[in-house]
């Protein structure tokens, strides 16, 4: 396993690591959860639409998932998530990630990435530079009735809204490489 340098996330210089549009929305991220490392035991899913930001005094993450994505149940069962941020070579990586089932495929070996258990119910990736532990605060069905822009509906042409997760970002996994 790679030697990660850990930070809590209230010292951790998360302004530096990530920035708040790009991170998510361009070179998009992995969302994990899962109780070991073991191909059963963990799923991840690549994901483009999310946030940072602080909520109840807390630095947090939201992120964005649809009940019929596998990775669903894993989020929903484990009380950590985790986030992973990786350097542009590893683009192919998440496009696999984000197109394959973990129900049928071995996402890991199909991408070439190595699950890490970062500690006990946090599932990351050596190949990270950044793997962000979270603790889930919050979730919320997205109600369609809501949308005050009528164009936010065409994202949903099967009508599976999405669930949304507010989740307190615990510590930061980065690989040594990175400096700041």
């Amino acid at each position: 396993m790679s030697d990660f340098l850990v930070q809590d996330a209230d010292t951790a210089p998360l302004d530096m690591l990530l920035k708040p549009f790009s991170s998510i929305g361009h070179d998009w991220m992995l969302v994990t959860a899962g109780n070991g490392t073991g191909r059963r035991e963990w799923n991840t899913m690549t994901a483009s639409w999310g946030s940072f930001g602080v909520i109840w005094n807390k630095r947090a993450v939201t992120c964005v998932i649809r009940p019929t994505r596998h990775t669903f149940s894993f989020v929903e069962r484990e009380p950590l998530i985790t986030f992973s941020f990786f350097d542009d070579e590893r683009r192919k990586a998440l496009q696999v990630c984000g197109s394959t089932s973990g129900a049928d495929t071995d996402k890991a070996d199909a991408a070439g990435i190595t699950p890490a258990l970062l500690e006990p119910g946090a599932v990351g990736f050596e190949e990270a530079k950044i793997n962000l532990v979270c603790k889930k605060l919050y979730w919320q069905d997205l109600n369609p009735e809501n949308f005050l822009d009528p164009a936010i509906e065409k994202n949903y042409p099967l009508k599976d809204y999405h669930r949304a997760y507010i989740c307190e970002i615990l510590r930061v996994y980065r690989t040594p490489r990175e400096t700041y």
